[in-house]
C-alpha cells in the first residue's frame, strides 16, 4: 500500500516501534528523569491522582505517528531506489539534529531546565528517529 511513495505499513510500524521503544527508554531512565524535573518521588511526579494521565501515552503514539509519515516522505524525496535501511537511519539522525535537538535545546534553556533533562529527552527523541528510519527504509516503498 504506497501513495507517493509512502508505505503506510511501514509508517504504522515504525510508529509502533518508536512508541515502544519510548516505553523502554524512560522505564530504563526513570529516576534520573523524575531528578532532572526535580521530582523527589513518583507521587511528586504523579500529582494528587496518583495515576498516569493516558493523555501524554496517546498523544505520544500520534505525534510518532506524524513524525513517521513526514520522515517517510523525506526519506521517499531522496528518489527512485533510496529507501534503504541505511538512508532510512541517516535521515532519521539528520531529522533529529536538524530540528530535534536544537529545539530541544533552545526551549530548555529558555525554560530553565536542566542540561541532564535535556540530553535524556534528546536521547529519547534520537532513538525513535532513528528506529523509525530503519524500520521505514527497510520496508521500502511497496
Amino acid at each position: 500500500m504506497a501513495f507517493a511513495g509512502i508505505n503506510y505499513w511501514a509508517v504504522l510500524a515504525a510508529a509502533v516501534a518508536a512508541w515502544l521503544v519510548g516505553a523502554a527508554y524512560y522505564m530504563a531512565l526513570a529516576n534520573p528523569w523524575m531528578k532532572a524535573h526535580g521530582w523527589t518521588s513518583k507521587e511528586a511526579m504523579l500529582g494528587p491522582s496518583g495515576k498516569p494521565s493516558p493523555i501524554p501515552f496517546v498523544l505520544a503514539f500520534v505525534a510518532e505517528l506524524v513524525m513517521a509519515w513526514v520522515l517517510a516522505g523525506m526519506i521517499g524525496h531522496l528518489g527512485p531506489g533510496q529507501v534503504t535501511l541505511r538512508n532510512g537511519i541517516i535521515s532519521g539522525l539528520f531529522a533529529w539534529l536538524g530540528f530535534v535537538a536544537t529545539t530541544l535545546a533552545v526551549n530548555n534553556a529558555y525554560g530553565r531546565r536542566t542540561v541532564s533533562l535535556t540530553v535524556i529527552d534528546a536521547g529519547h527523541w534520537l532513538a525513535v528517529l532513528l528506529v523509525q528510519g530503519a524500520v521505514i527504509g527497510a520496508f521500502g516503498v511497496r
